[in-house]
């Protein structure tokens, strides 16, 4: 009698029905056609972005014989650093790195911080014609980079800013991107630890360095890290805005290396191919639970 209470009780059922219920929650079983579709379209869209890379790296380390051979070698069997010692010597590597160092740490922390003063204003200030400067500002985004070089250009000739790191970082420290994403996520801060705050005495600054910007910490370091990778591989604006070789930066001292290398010392360009991408590629995969993190924070209230 006991026995059939115990089997018979709503919590045994409820445990028992728990793995249906939860398959019903999931939907139907895949078929494997699919299933195998699906893996070979991730394993071709791995091989899309990686081939490329590994090729990079691996014709970086091979002596300059064996680039050329065919059929293609894709696991080298010797390996040399006389590629990457030909392409430091052969272009000032060294300045390169200082002026991308400079330019990239400037002009992203001078863009953060345009970004977070624009998104808290919009987020917790009032002031007259606030939609349509928001739409102004975003609607720039629609924009390509493209139409403003020619107007910037003319305003750093016309200021003296030719060959120079002013002339290199102000014009790109505006970013409606970074501010949008900022204010997304300042949006979700309740707006009553704002207003207890200014009740508390707070002014505008206080707020936005001590609530804000702490709790948009998450959302910052990914702006930060998505800004930084931007800067460091920009190529267009330094190319036109510099012209002696003290000033040029990583992307563009790849120009300079492959003039002075031509086309038949790919080794070396590949070897200088490293120098540029791999301080972006550490960032990255140190970074991307901070990216991922932060665009999904940012994407749920």
């Amino acid at each position: 009698m006991s026995t059939h209470a115990t089997t018979s009780s709503p919590e045994i059922r409820d445990t028992a029905d728990a793995p249906s219920r939860y398959r019903r929650a999931r939907g139907p079983r895949r078929p494997a056609w699919q299933t195998a579709l699906f893996m070979v379209g991730i394993i071709g869209i791995i091989a899309i972005f990686f081939v490329p890379l590994y090729w990079l790296f691996s014709s970086a380390f091979k002596p300059q014989d064996a680039i050329y051979t065919w059929p293609l070698k894709w696991i080298p069997t010797e390996l040399t650093l006389k590629n990457f010692a030909e392409a430091w010597s052969t272009a000032p590597f060294d300045r390169f790195y200082l002026n991308s160092i400079i330019t990239t740490l400037v002009g992203t922390g001078l863009e953060i911080l345009l970004a977070i003063l624009c998104a808290y204003a919009f987020a917790f200030v009032d002031f007259r014609f606030k939609k349509i400067v928001f739409v102004l500002i975003i609607a720039s985004m629609m924009l390509p980079g493209h139409v403003t070089l020619i107007v910037n250009y003319i305003t750093v000739a016309n200021l003296g800013w030719l060959n120079t790191y002013q002339g290199l970082i102000l014009p790109g420290i505006a970013s409606a991107f970074a501010m949008f994403l900022l204010l997304q996520h300042m949006r979700t801060i309740d707006v009553d630890i704002m207003k207890a705050a200014e009740i508390d005495g707070a002014g505008h600054l206080r707020r936005m360095f001590t609530i804000a910007v702490p709790l948009s910490m998450p959302m910052i370091i990914t702006s930060t890290l998505i800004v930084m990778v931007g800067k460091w591989n920009e190529y267009v604006w330094p190319l036109i805005v510099t012209s002696t070789t003290n000033m040029r930066t990583l992307p563009i001292g790849l120009l300079f290396l492959r003039s002075q290398e031509g086309y038949s010392n790919w080794g070396a360009i590949m070897a200088g191919t490293v120098f540029v991408s791999l301080p972006m590629l550490v960032l990255f995969f140190l970074g991307q639970k901070r990216i991922i993190g932060g665009l999904a924070a940012g994407a749920l209230k």
